[in-house]
């Protein structure tokens, strides 16, 4: 397993996935969005197993300030990610070609 995990330092829910993977063991690559976003590569990747409107908080300040909800064209909305990583959904945890956004064990199990 290669897995990475993108999320910032203060989301519960990305501390919660880093700890899934130190309790089994698993070891992980942790990339701070705030310090390093995703790259269109690894965005792409990611985009494959994770339709793209659910890789984006819609609670965010951020959201808002772009009128984010406004915005239909897919390529827009992905420029817009990868210039503001404070709109990403944390974590997003990747393996390989697999890729899930949110806490979810269940899934990370199947890749054990």
């Amino acid at each position: 397993m290669n897995i990475q995990i993108f999320g910032v330092k203060k989301c519960f829910d990305t501390k919660k996935a880093e700890r899934y993977f130190k309790e089994r063991n698993i070891k992980f690559q942790f990339i701070d969005l705030n310090e390093k976003t995703l790259s269109k590569g690894e965005l792409q990747s990611v985009k494959a197993s994770v339709p793209l409107n659910d890789l984006i908080n819609k609670q965010v300040k951020e959201y808002k300030a772009l009128n984010l909800d406004q915005i239909r064209s897919a390529e827009i909305r992905e420029e817009l990610l990868l210039a503001h990583p404070k709109l990403y959904v944390t974590p997003i945890v990747r393996n390989g070609k697999k890729a899930t956004v949110g806490y979810l064990p269940e899934i990370w199990k199947e890749w054990e």
